[in-house]
């Protein structure tokens, strides 16, 4: 009696809850502009995620699957708000929270399982579910949403129970009053809702990028070694949170902030599907990597850069732990490259680079300045391919080139501002143009934008016309399109170019 009366109260709130929420995500999708669940679905990760990914690779099915989204959330929200065809709605409710839970789980390798927090195994979704499957089961699913608001009336169910079926026109007739209850509370939302998403749920994830159907073609490759590279490969500072901005101190965290794990995973994901299939990367992100791969099936080849321990004097062991993390290439890193040679230990990196043939590796020689290069070509040594930093410095923060000093670009700190401040990689230009153009190994360009002072068309064009082979660029998402399709434009229109390509 009144126990009852309270109980079906209590459902009656909790079904109608869930029916809102299921028309606040359904609602939020119909407005939002050229909203898809093509991403969503794309990067969905655990041990059903080839399922999800077929789902995502055509265009036809994924505009029927926006439809059956879209829609069947908003039936589903306003049957259960109403409370009409309660089973029904409860079923078609079930499945939906099922595919999204599943879409990322929050166990195993998925990656984005925590999508709203910290679970393990149960989340919102399969709590809703369960709440879902009450309805489908039990006979009391509460009062209509009319019953709610009436004040000072006693309940009518209040001495006996009322089976759904049992329902007569004139209970539905009073579900359907409360519509204008339902539409202000709408109104409302839509009044207070930005055009960006403000839920994290279900599938209602965006990720503002150039869309993937707006790629221009193919994106070429080349060969280093054995391994087919895209000529575009992604740069890891981005991951790694290394800005090179210059003052700018609080860059590198905003980056950080940005670039969570799940955004990197995005990321990749998304410059996979861009035809991206090389990332180079700082040794410090190569267990981020290792976990990416693991957890995705992802074929990405990974370049590690790599450095000596020269306090312990052990140059090779961080060329076998990255060997251990399941890399594809190695290379030594840059800045050692100048360091050693500097400091006259070309003998060093020798050493490394013998280690990592002798393992059965490509071995890469990075360095900012091309002093660096052309002593250890004089030294005889001639690696696998070369990874030098191309760029011109017609730019406002470049340096002038009579102040600049070979071997300057070490990460210190400069307070005199006529010389080097974190600003100009490429030192001298023309020099590095005409070691490159006489290399007989490939030659891999980075810093090609000046750490974002040049725009990628600018940057691009000048590192390939210059005889880079691949360029090596560190994107943000939505980045990823737009610098592939920069590319290939620039390789199908470059003029001036006389070195013959490498790989």
């Amino acid at each position: 009696m009144k126990q009852t009366g309270l109980k079906l109260t209590v459902v009656t709130i909790i079904r109608v809850a869930i029916g809102w929420h299921f028309l606040y995500e359904g609602f939020s999708k119909l407005l939002m502009e050229n909203w898809s669940a093509q991403s969503y679905l794309a990067n969905a990760s655990g041990f059903l995620s080839g399922f999800y990914h077929w789902l995502a690779s055509g265009e036809t099915l994924v505009k029927a699957i926006d439809v059956l989204n879209v829609y069947g959330l908003i039936l589903i929200g306003l049957a259960l708000f109403l409370g009409i065809f309660i089973r029904l709605a409860s079923a078609g409710g079930i499945l939906l929270l099922l595919l999204y839970y599943f879409a990322y789980p929050p166990f195993g390798t998925s990656l984005f399982g925590s999508m709203e927090g910290h679970f393990y195994i149960v989340n919102r979704n399969l709590i809703e579910a369960f709440l879902l499957l009450w309805f489908v089961l039990s006979t009391q699913t509460g009062y209509g949403i009319s019953n709610l608001f009436k004040r000072g009336k006693k309940e009518e169910h209040e001495d006996h129970e009322t089976p759904e079926g049992v329902n007569s026109r004139r209970e539905a007739l009073k579900n359907l009053a409360t519509l204008p209850i339902l539409g202000a509370m709408g109104w409302g939302a839509f009044r207070h809702a930005s055009k960006e998403i403000d839920v994290m749920s279900g599938a209602t994830i965006q990720l503002n990028f150039t869309s993937l159907s707006e790629l221009k073609g193919e994106l070429p490759k080349g060969k280093i070694g054995g391994h087919e590279i895209s000529r575009l490969v992604a740069g890891g500072n981005l991951v790694g949170g290394w800005a090179h901005a210059r003052d700018l101190i609080y860059a590198s965290s905003l980056f950080k902030a940005y670039n969570t794990e799940r955004k990197v995973y995005e990321t990749l994901m998304l410059a996979e599907q861009a035809g991206i299939n090389t990332i180079n990367i700082g040794f410090p992100t190569n267990a981020l990597l290792a976990k990416y791969k693991k957890a995705t099936g992802s074929k990405i080849k990974v370049i590690s850069q790599v450095h000596p321990d020269m306090e312990k004097k052990d140059y090779f062991v961080n060329i076998d732990k990255a060997i251990d993390f399941g890399v594809d290439i190695v290379q030594v890193q840059g800045n050692q490259v100048d360091w050693l040679v500097r400091d006259n230990r070309i003998d060093v990196v020798e050493k490394m680079m013998d280690h990592i043939r002798r393992q059965g590796y490509v071995a890469g020689l990075a360095s900012h300045t091309v002093d660096a290069l052309i002593a250890t070509e004089e030294y005889g040594i001639i690696p696998d391919y070369y990874m030098k930093t191309m760029h011109h410095d017609n730019y406002w923060s470049a340096h002038p080139i009579e102040n600049r000093v070979p071997f300057e670009v070490d990460g210190k700190n400069y307070l005199d501002h006529n010389k080097f401040h974190n600003n100009c990689f490429c030192l001298f230009p023309d020099k590095t143009a005409a070691f490159v153009e006489r290399a007989t190994v490939p030659v891999m360009g980075f810093k090609v934008l000046a750490a974002g002072a040049i725009e990628p068309k600018d940057g691009f064009n000048w590192a390939f016309e210059k005889g880079a082979d691949f360029i090596c660029v560190g994107m943000f998402d939505f980045q990823v399109v737009e610098d592939v399709n920069t590319t290939i434009d620039v390789l199908d229109n470059l003029q001036g170019r006389t070195r013959r390509w490498y790989g």
